[in-house]
């Protein structure tokens, strides 16, 4: 019954949604060239279903390959910080002046600098706007350890390796998780505006412009469903992760 709840209740709360988004369109008398309705983008899936397919699956790898780089660098900087007090307060200025940055300023200079590198470029988009909640979250993950636990570990022996291994990274996989469920739709962002700004013709952020480009409002709708369709994916993938190495720290709920 449990399990059953945690289907139902998303999937009744995105078939609500859809309804009131109909209804809102039917109420005002929109066109579909001012907003299309869920009704309206039945069509375009049936006609673009192929180019769904292929670009919603370029879209999906180099999404998650610049997610995967972003948790191994991010989680890399996260302990370096975590671990020297001084490394935390060189790099934190840093990394949130480099976050600062809106990041579609930065699209079109990574894409000048590397020509041609369509998916290089864009892995590289999706990591860079990616990374910074995962080291932050590492961070304060390890640097608020518990000295008595470091210390008690230290007494019988044990290596900085076995004190981060044994004590340091379960405690920081809560804090990981979490971040890294917000990382998921940012690494989503930066992979879009990458497909969007650079003119490669490749993923839905090509599909979205050219829609955007032919006015086929229903055919723009239905690509921004899809890439939340792939972010809702991801995202429960990750929540499945996270129930398999971090699901002591759930708390039973009533």
């Amino acid at each position: 019954m449990k399990h059953w709840k945690k289907v139902a209740t998303p999937t009744f709360a995105i078939i609500a949604f859809l309804a009131f988004w109909e209804f809102i369109v039917w109420f005002n008398h929109w066109p579909n060239y001012k907003m299309a309705s869920p009704s309206d983008l039945i069509p375009a899936y049936a006609k673009y279903w192929n180019l769904f397919l292929i670009y919603g699956w370029q879209t999906l790898w180099r999404t998650v390959v610049g997610l995967i780089v972003a948790v191994i660098f991010g989680t890399l900087i996260g302990m370096v910080m975590g671990f020297s007090r001084t490394m935390r307060d060189a790099l934190y200025p840093l990394l949130v002046g480099f976050n600062a940055i809106p990041k579609a300023t930065v699209v079109p200079v990574i894409a000048l600098i590397f020509i041609g590198q369509h998916d290089f470029n864009t892995i590289l988009i999706a990591f860079m706007i990616s990374f910074f909640p995962i080291s932050v979250a590492v961070s304060i993950g390890l640097s608020t350890l518990e000295p008595e636990y470091r210390d008690i570990l230290r007494s019988l022996g044990a290596s900085k390796w076995t004190i981060f291994w044994k004590i340091a990274l379960p405690k920081t996989l809560p804090e990981f998780f979490g971040a890294l469920k917000v990382s998921v739709t940012l690494a989503f962002i930066g992979t879009n505006l990458m497909e969007i700004v650079e003119p490669h013709g490749r993923g839905l952020g090509h599909l979205f412009d050219s829609g955007k480009i032919n006015a086929d409002y229903p055919l723009m709708f239905a690509v921004l469903i899809a890439l939340a369709f792939l972010g809702i994916v991801l995202y429960y993938i990750v929540v499945a992760l996270e129930k398999i190495f971090a699901g002591w720290a759930e708390r039973p709920q009533g």
